[in-house]
């Protein structure tokens, strides 16, 4: 049903998972990351439990094996489950459950992995792994989504596209980037598309916003509003 990859960045020490399916709003179910331990997709007939059940096991130490393993332990459905994860050592493992619909299984290399079920063809890993292992002179958001597309190209979904997701966090609590498609003839087109209005309207903001090391930010009014007029915003707001 769903094809991701999850991926760690040792240069930033960013987590992140690009997810893509023939499924209404994936990024409500498959993508989670937490910063300083990890990232994770769960996915095939979905347990939402997972996800945070394999982050909590990695924050204590296991590698991704172990943290799966634990996590599948107490699930009578694992079977049915498909779930890969990336720690900040950038070890990765992969469960494919042997009653998840063919074709399903997976793909790693150094600091990501690659896992989907109910794909057109083996290709559609294979084609995401090679395109993201090529392209490490992209920026991580941007070399997630130039991977999906050759996924993409190579079958897909079998049964078609609807929504995509992107979760990347890096030092705080909360995601530096949280994007979701849940509904489009062309999810993929749209990520990138939204991918590009985050870098244009939100990414030069996060140095300044509220964070561990300066948990007020930039308050100083005037200041935001230079840079809100160096980045050519309009400040003029209409009046009732």
């Amino acid at each position: 049903m769903t094809w991701s990859i999850v991926a760690h960045d040792p240069a930033t020490g960013a987590f992140a998972v690009a997810v893509t399916t023939c499924a209404f709003a994936v990024g409500a179910s498959c993508p989670y990351v937490r910063a300083g331990v990890g990232a994770v997709s769960t996915q095939s007939f979905t347990n939402r439990y997972l996800g945070p059940a394999v982050l909590d096991g990695m924050a204590r130490g296991l590698a991704p094996a172990a943290a799966i393993e634990g996590a599948l332990a107490g699930d009578d459905g694992r079977a049915l489950r498909q779930i890969h994860a990336v720690d900040r050592q950038g070890r990765t493992a992969a469960w494919t459950g042997e009653s998840c619909v063919e074709w399903a299984g997976s793909q790693s290399g150094p600091g990501f992995s690659v896992a989907g079920n109910m794909l057109a063809n083996p290709a559609v890993v294979g084609e995401t792994a090679a395109t993201f292992r090529a392209g490490t002179g992209l920026l991580l958001p941007e070399r997630l989504v130039l991977a999906l597309d050759a996924g993409e190209a190579a079958g897909g979904d079998r049964r078609g596209r609807q929504s995509a997701a992107m979760k990347l966090v890096t030092t705080e609590d909360f995601p530096d980037i949280d994007l979701r498609v849940d509904d489009h003839p062309e999810p993929l087109v749209e990520l990138r598309r939204l991918l590009g209005v985050w870098r244009r309207e939100r990414a030069p903001g996060l140095a300044t916003a509220p964070r561990k090391a300066d948990p007020s930010g930039l308050i100083d009014k005037a200041m935001i509003e230079a840079g809100w007029r160096a980045r050519g915003l309009d400040l003029r707001f209409p009046r009732r």
